[in-house]
C-alpha cells in the first residue's frame, strides 16, 4: 500500500453537510477516495453505487488518502485513539498476588 494511504471508516452524523447528498456529490473520487461499503443501520452494502443519497448515521468504509478522508470527519465526533490512563490503587496489587504468579 502507498504512503498515506489507508482504510477508514467515515460516520455521517444527524447534520452533517453529507446528508441528502450523493456519493457522487460529496466528490470523493475526485479526491482519491473510494467508498467500499455503505453501513445503513443493520443493512451492508458494498461498492455502493454513485447516486445513492446518503442519510444521517450512514457509515462509509474508504480508501484512500488517510490525510484527505480525516478532513472529511467533522472535529467534534473524531474519536481520539489514545486511551485515558489511570493509576491503579495502591492496594490493586500486592507482592502476594506477584508470587502467587510466579
Amino acid at each position: 500500500m502507498s504512503k498515506g494511504y489507508g482504510v477508514t471508516e467515515i460516520y455521517v452524523p444527524e447534520g452533517s453537510k453529507f446528508v441528502g447528498r450523493t456519493i457522487a456529490e460529496i466528490r470523493a473520487e475526485e479526491h482519491d477516495i473510494n467508498v467500499l461499503t455503505l453501513y445503513r443501520g443493520r443493512k451492508v452494502i458494498p461498492n455502493p453505487r454513485r447516486d445513492r443519497v446518503l442519510e444521517a448515521n450512514d457509515k462509509l468504509l474508504c480508501f484512500g488518502k488517510l490525510e484527505v478522508m480525516r478532513g472529511m470527519i467533522p472535529a467534534k465526533t473524531r474519536r481520539r485513539r489514545q486511551p485515558d490512563i489511570t493509576s491503579l490503587p495502591v492496594d490493586a496489587v500486592t507482592a502476594a498476588d506477584v508470587e502467587s504468579v510466579e
